[in-house]
């Protein structure tokens, strides 16, 4: 059987803080057991899950889709290199659509602040008689719509 670390230990090689662990824990993200004396234990590939979660949140993805994402892993083993591939393959396409969001903020601040009162005749977000009511609910301009095969992403 593989060395079995304590919290501690997993907080210092991970760089995560232990009740960041235990919250990961509480959510289901991270396993661990009790020991006789009711002491937190965790296997090897915790290092793995945590590493993923670390870069997952990094990039704006969900706890819930980390969480799931995470599920989908047999218990036990340390994600692998096919299991990663999979696991940032369901991400990629919600990514690409929020890179693409930034992008469209980010080259309409150079223009407008969002107020109108500064350039209201080019303004993106400009919008009389309410015409934008007609496309559906929210900032028609400013956002980019998820693409429908993300549903089951």
């Amino acid at each position: 059987m593989a060395k079995e670390l304590t919290v501690g230990q997993v907080a210092v090689r991970s760089g995560v803080a232990v009740s960041a662990l235990h919250f990961y824990e509480t959510k289901g993200l991270i396993q661990s057991h009790r020991t006789g004396g009711n002491q937190r234990r965790y296997g090897g590939d915790v290092l793995r899950r945590v590493a993923i979660i670390k870069v997952a949140q990094e990039v704006g993805i969900s706890l819930a889709e980390i969480r799931a994402a995470l599920a989908s892993l047999p218990d036990g083993r340390t994600p692998n290199r096919d299991d990663w591939n999979a696991l940032s393959q369901g991400w990629a396409a919600d990514l690409d659509r929020r890179i693409l969001q930034l992008q469209k903020l980010r080259d309409g601040l150079t223009d407008c602040i969002g107020c109108g009162c500064l350039s209201i005749d080019r303004c993106k977000l400009r919008n009389p008689g309410d015409r934008l009511a007609e496309e559906g609910p929210g900032p028609r301009r400013l956002v980019v719509a998820p693409s429908r095969n993300l549903a089951g992403a």
